[in-house]
């Protein structure tokens, strides 16, 4: 391969929209999954905090 070939595979690629939407998928499904990852920690510490707080009023 030569580097014309070399630079026409990039700039054709660069150009290509349908992969660039196939990573805005992914960016966007990762940022969905990490919210929820911290959406559901946080909520495990909050019930902890409230079992832990009810424990501590029967005591």
């Amino acid at each position: 391969m030569n580097l014309q070939a070399i630079k026409s595979s990039v700039m054709k690629f660069i150009k290509d929209e349908e992969g660039l939407t196939m990573v805005e998928y992914a960016v966007a499904g990762s940022l969905i999954t990490l919210a929820a990852a911290a959406a559901f920690t946080n909520l495990g510490t909050a019930i902890t905090d409230a079992i832990n707080d009810m424990i501590a009023r029967m005591g």
